[in-house]
């Protein structure tokens, strides 16, 4: 359970910090550098958690 707490909050961390990036520096093809980077940290995150 307390593994689970610190990806979300470490995923929730990382979501903020390339939310304000990509809001202060709105292009697009950072946007889907940024779109990318969350999916696959999404994907390796629910991967880990299954184990």
């Amino acid at each position: 359970m307390v593994e689970k707490t610190l990806y979300l909050l470490a995923y929730a961390i990382m979501l903020g910090f390339l939310g304000i990036l990509f809001f202060k520096l709105p292009r697009i093809d950072l946007g889907l550098v940024i779109l990318v980077t969350l999916v696959l940290a999404g994907r390796d995150l629910l991967r880990v958690e299954k184990k």
